[in-house]
């Protein structure tokens, strides 16, 4: 292969992995916790929604309620950064992308 064919191959890796990327980014992550607690996050790491069960409101729960607002922000923020990566894997054959 010469170095045309390799850059044209790059191009098209480059142009693919931008569409790809590019509907991710309008995915939706819907993450529940505890039955008490449904955080939706696009695929462009931008929170969506963040639901909190009525019964989740009393004071004693404060501390919980924030936990599992945190722990579920994680949790969809790695399912995004996964599908990130086998999306570049699948695309380029390599995990982090073309370079």
């Amino acid at each position: 292969m010469n170095i045309q064919q390799m850059m044209m191959q790059a191009q098209k890796m480059q142009r693919e992995l931008r569409k790809a990327m590019d509907e991710l980014a309008k995915e939706e992550f819907v993450i529940s916790k505890g039955g008490a607690i449904t955080v939706t996050i696009l695929g462009d790491k931008t929170i969506k929604a963040v639901h909190i069960d009525d019964d989740a409101f009393e004071k004693e729960n404060k501390e919980m309620v924030e936990e599992m607002i945190a722990m579920a922000i994680n949790e969809g923020l790695v399912e995004i950064k996964n599908k990130e990566n086998a999306l570049q894997e699948r695309i380029t054959g390599r995990a982090g992308g073309l370079f």
